[in-house]
């Protein structure tokens, strides 16, 4: 992908072709950019299930002009069941990543469609009917989907590890083992669910005879979650965090998501004198900046409950700027090994012809979840409860009712010359720093399509990655690839276009109307407008 697209009157951008499509297809209906954005993330949820889920979490930005945007926050806490003894008497010194064990957390995602939803209706209008919004997902369950060659590849990886979760091998691996590309599979079980999400609204997926089902799903797999857990659960509306960076204002997710570390790293680049892409301050900038952001979040970010100092201290000026005067403008600080998080999961944007925007991500944490695919529901569960800690007295560690950690944070930025931008992508501890590189790209002139497609870093793990040094596609110059190595950057050189740079995606609207959109080419996904 090369060239951005441009259009007026909507458009969406996803990480497989369908979700685009499906939210494109609400737009020319009438929908506006939230209900576009619920035919897309349930549509997403069945074409692109070892990314996301019904059965996940999901955060929200939505813009309106005119008014300040607004976060929604859909992820579920830990069972009332889930205690550190629970694992301890299981024979486990840690959470499992798999398996009934690790299905631990209430999935929020079906709970933030809603709330999104009671958002929208604020901005008048006919809404359309859910049945129309899920339509193409239900479609896509019953009927099947042509699996696509990044989850015929991950199936593959991760059969014999996932494989005796309960339910994983009769959604995922027909006759026996991994899909090839192309071919088809179905979920009837999750178009049922989804047919009943239609019919009876989707507060049904928490309370009522669907929650029901749901619940004993969730008990015959072996689950600690019950229909109390379900119940307890609500979706939070609230103000996003916010910075201020010489072109704007950014703004992304507050905890337990990530999103401060996605702020600090803009706020400290643009203390940096905001330097050009592509040279070495740009690069060399945003990688120290990531490390000065990543440890003030490993130290503090968890459930808000349990955290000593209010996320938005950190935003503060004189923090900032301390934080960029500590940084080398010609040589790398030490990056220590650690154990920063894994995951899975889809961004998507969205903007009407009236300007509303939505940045919207929804994960199951790492590729399939937990692997267990309930019987009745056809719910494929998160495994995002095994990122707490089994230690006790940690920020993270495991109760009852706490918040995991969330790597998870959309994206949105107003600029001073009146453009909105709405970005954001995949890849655990890589979205900040996509996001950060990006963001920078466009603001140092490149168009969105350019700036996506662009060679990428990564600093730290992420999807699918142990190592915690700089990776590098390999297409970047070799010049400037020679002096980051010269300045004591560990880099290790990766394939061109690798999905260890996640999926990424941006719409911009400017001032006069126009819309430019750009989708990954890492991905599966296209840009949609009309």
């Amino acid at each position: 992908m090369l060239q951005t697209a441009y259009a007026q009157r909507g458009m969406i951008t996803a990480p497989h072709h369908l979700a685009a499509q499906a939210g494109l297809a609400v737009l020319r209906d009438g929908g506006n950019a939230v209900e576009a954005m619920v035919a897309a993330a349930a549509a997403i949820a069945v074409v692109y299930p070892h990314m996301n889920a019904v059965g996940g979490d999901g955060f929200w930005l939505v813009s309106a002009p005119g008014a300040e945007p607004v976060a929604i926050q859909a992820c579920g806490a830990a069972a009332a069941a889930a205690t550190p003894d629970l694992y301890r008497r299981a024979g486990r010194g840690a959470i499992p990543p798999r398996g009934p064990l690790a299905a631990l957390t209430v999935p929020g995602t079906v709970s933030g469609w809603a709330a999104a939803l009671d958002l929208a209706a604020a901005w008048g209008g006919r809404p359309l009917p859910l049945e129309r919004l899920l339509e193409e997902a239900v479609h896509h369950a019953s009927a099947g989907v042509p699996v696509t060659a990044s989850q015929a590849f991950y199936t593959a990886q991760k059969a014999a590890e996932i494989g005796d979760a309960p339910g994983f091998r009769a959604a995922f691996l027909p006759d026996g083992r991994p899909p090839a590309p192309g071919q088809v599979l179905a979920n009837p079980a999750l178009a049922g669910t989804l047919r009943r999400l239609a019919r009876d609204g989707l507060d049904g997926f928490y309370r009522g005879p669907l929650a029901r089902a749901v619940a004993a799903d969730l008990a015959r797999a072996g689950s600690p979650l019950t229909g109390d857990d379900l119940d307890r659960h609500r979706a939070l509306t609230l103000a996003p965090l916010s910075a201020r960076i010489g072109a704007g204002r950014v703004f992304n997710l507050p905890p337990p998501t990530q999103g401060l570390a996605s702020l600090m790293i803009l706020g400290i680049w643009d203390r940096l004198g905001a330097p050009a892409a592509e040279g070495f301050a740009h690069l060399h900038g945003l990688v120290e900046a990531t490390k000065r952001a990543f440890r003030i979040r490993d130290a503090h970010l968890g459930d808000p409950a349990a955290m000593a100092r209010p996320a938005e201290g950190f935003l503060a000026d004189a923090l900032l700027a301390g934080e960029a005067a500590a940084i080398d403008p010609a040589r790398a600080a030490p990056w220590p090994p650690r154990a920063p998080s894994k995951g899975d999961t889809i961004w998507m944007g969205a903007v009407d012809g009236a300007g509303r925007a939505v940045s919207f991500i929804q994960s199951i944490y790492w590729e399939f979840g937990s692997g267990i695919v309930l019987r009745d529901t056809g719910l494929l569960m998160q495994n995002r409860g095994a990122s707490f800690l089994l230690e006790p007295g940690q920020l993270r560690t495991l109760a009852p009712g706490r918040l995991p950690f969330h790597t998870l944070n959309p994206a949105l930025a107003r600029l001073d010359d009146g453009r909105t931008v709405t970005y954001g992508t995949m890849g655990g501890e890589g979205q900040p720093q996509t996001q950060a590189a990006i963001l920078t790209r466009l603001l140092s002139g490149q168009a969105p399509q350019q700036a996506v497609t662009a060679p990428r870093w990564l600093l730290g793990r992420t999807w699918g990655a142990e190592a915690t040094n700089l990776k590098i596609e390999d297409r970047i110059d070799p010049g400037l690839m020679a002096d980051l190595a010269a300045a004591g950057h560990d880099i290790e050189r990766v394939p061109p276009f690798s999905d260890l740079m996640g999926h990424a995606g941006m719409i911009v609207r400017g001032p006069d109307g126009v819309l430019a959109g750009a989708a990954d080419p890492r991905a599966d996904g296209l840009v949609a407008a009309f």
